[in-house]
């Protein structure tokens, strides 16, 4: 029998390498950014076209490379980073592997222009599925320009795995600010199919953070600075009114690398414990300087996952350090036992009490009221604080705080499930939660969120099926600030979000202006509507059975349902319970919760033994 195991190509090898290191087009544009700061260049411009399927070009003014190195850079595992084993517990650069470029170059066309300040010409190279095609010297500046064209040319399987346009260019802007916020001292532009989404001057860790995530933080970050033996912290938080209902402004390195961390997210989450609403996350961008033997940092192939010698310490650290922050910034709630000066002036305090005004004072009935005692119940009966609400509304107008619950009969025809329900009857809300609707059997408790949920989700699919929704215009538009990757999320579900009732127009620099909304949303509330709905999306986006459309309108239905602890009024409850039995699918939300629960009158009476 022949000898079945050979060793593969280099060509094959480098593809498999690639697939570690190379998922996407932005991981290339990771890889080469990194490799630009590495170079020492103070000036680094990114260039993409179609999201970078079509090329990925960094262009820097780093020290650049001498011909052999421009050939070697290409080999797997050629680095200048390492030259023994304890070098790898002392990294100080971005890049150490020696497996970006040979990944690159197995799975892309590569042309390389490179120049050391010392030579008078450049090498220019061509790389093709790992061989090189072209190599020639040429006229070049000082520095290296390096575009990766065609992604996955020749592994079109590869290629057909990758997302729209949209999402792609979402997760090379992520990666282009991660790199761009760890060094603001360097220049850094970023070009889309010819466009500039973000140009980035030298400056200090503020002012990038400002020209990255928005002039709205620039009187709202505090700094955050501790220095110890064993670590130092530094950088800043946003005030706690920063704080947003969508992730994305959270920014953690660990010695000039973003990392991802969830236990160190936490320690940031814990300082700031009763100070942001639960379902709220605030913006931080954290620098950790240690020495690199505390740390291991080649645990995972994109270098965003590191371990720490101990763990627990880097977690107080984190804490401590921002806590104290707040503290010092005077953020956190203090209580002001100052009588401002302005107050002391007025006359209530600076002159006596006289006679006269005590006496009619005491003689009001709203002073009687609240100085006797065990009579708060009677309040409203006996003092005049009963007509308060006649300043507010007028006869027969209805208050605002009313949800709107359209009722539509075009939702679906499958209300025989429960004809014997009586939506005429008075209803009863438990815990501002629950609806209590009795039948000939028995009755039924419904869950009013959940079945708001599948009201709103039939309503919107129709929508998108071609019967576009109301809108609401906005009397005066609001502008919502997102996130540069949230913006571009954004602009890919503009024209999905207009069927459903929604009129958003782009107003640059990350920027929408909401002049218009839909007409169950309720005014006041667009702005945290959609920054809750976006949140709500990228939960779904790691799911890849859902189509784009489908994960919108679940957002949308789970975002604008009647919460928990919202009182319904009679009218409302009925209009909810009617709309959800004539839903093709009443008995659960899209998500497969349960919209009510029904119980038989027989089976109480066997409990009670009647």
């Amino acid at each position: 029998m022949p000898d079945i195991i050979q060793l593969l190509p280099d060509n094959i090898a480098n593809q498999i390498a690639a697939g570690e290191v190379i998922q996407r087009p932005a991981s290339a544009v990771k890889e080469l950014l990194e490799n630009a700061v590495d170079a020492g260049a103070d000036e680094i411009k990114l260039i993409v076209n179609d999201a970078g399927k079509a090329l990925v070009q960094v262009i820097d003014n780093g020290k650049g490379m001498s011909e052999t190195d421009a050939r070697m850079a290409f080999e797997r595992h050629a680095t200048s980073k390492i030259k023994n084993i304890d070098d790898l517990f002392r990294i100080k650069t971005m890049g150490f592997r020696g497996e970006a470029l040979a990944s690159i170059a197995a799975v892309a066309q590569v042309e390389l222009r490179t120049k050391r300040a010392e030579d008078e010409t450049g090498i220019y190279l061509e790389i093709e599925n790992s061989f090189v095609k072209m190599q020639e010297p040429v006229a070049a500046t000082t520095g290296t320009s390096i575009s990766m064209k065609n992604l996955f040319f020749n592994v079109p399987a590869r290629r057909n795995f990758l997302k729209s346009n949209a999402a792609e260019l979402r997760h090379i802007v992520d990666e282009f600010i991660r790199v761009s916020m760890a060094f603001p001292e360097i220049f850094f532009s970023f070009t889309s199919n010819g466009q500039e989404v973000f140009h980035l001057e030298k400056g200090s860790l503020k002012q990038r953070i400002v020209q990255i995530l928005g002039n709205s933080y620039n009187a709202k970050l505090v700094s955050v600075q501790e220095q110890t033996d064993y670590l130092n912290i530094s950088g800043f938080v946003g005030k706690p009114e920063t704080a947003k209902k969508t992730r994305g402004d959270q920014y953690l390195f660990v010695n000039n690398r973003f990392i991802k961390s969830a236990y160190l997210n936490h320690a940031v989450m814990n300082a700031f414990n009763e100070m942001i609403a639960k379902d709220s996350y605030p913006m931080y961008a954290l620098f950790i300087d240690l020495d690199p033997a505390q740390l291991d940092i080649n645990v995972h192939p994109t270098k965003q996952e590191i371990k720490f010698e101990d763990e627990k310490i880097v977690y107080a650290f984190v804490q401590s350090a921002v806590k104290h922050a707040l503290a010092q910034f005077s953020v956190s709630p203090t209580l002001d036992f100052e009588l401002d000066a302005s107050i002391q002036h007025l006359d209530a305090v600076s002159k006596p009490l006289s006679e006269e005004r005590r006496s009619s004072t005491t003689s009001s009935p709203l002073f009687q009221t609240f100085t006797q005692k065990n009579q708060a119940h009677f309040i409203e009966k006996k003092s005049d604080l009963r007509h308060w609400k006649d300043f507010y509304e007028s006869p027969g107008e209805k208050s605002t705080g009313d949800i709107a619950i359209q009722k539509d009969s075009s939702i679906g025809s499958n209300a025989v499930l429960h004809k014997d329900t009586d939506t005429d009857q008075p209803l009863l809300q438990l815990h501002q939660a629950y609806i209590l609707v009795q039948d000939e059997k028995g009755f039924l408790v419904i869950q009013q969120q959940n079945a708001h949920e599948r009201i709103l989700y039939e309503r919107y699919m129709q929508a998108v099926a071609g019967k576009p929704m109301a809108t609401q215009q906005s009397l005066f538009p609001v502008t919502i600030d997102l996130a540069a990757a949230d913006a571009v999320l954004l602009n890919e579900l503009i024209p999905d979000l207009q069927q459903l009732g929604y009129q958003l127009e782009p107003f640059g620099n990350n920027t929408f202006v909401i002049q218009g909304t839909p007409a169950d949303v309720e005014s006041g509330n667009e702005k945290a509507a959609l920054e809750k709905m976006i949140e709500q999306y990228k939960h779904f986006s790691n799911d890849i059975k859902f189509s784009k459309r489908e994960k919108l309108i679940r957002s949308l239905a789970m975002q604008h349902a009647v919460k928990e602890g919202k009182v319904l009024s009679q009218k409302e409850m009925q209009t909810l319970v009617t709309s959800l039995f004539v839903c093709e699918v009443p008995n659960v939300t899209a998500n497969g919760k349960p919209t009510y629960m029904s119980f038989k009158k027989d089976e109480l009476d066997k409990m009670f033994g009647r």
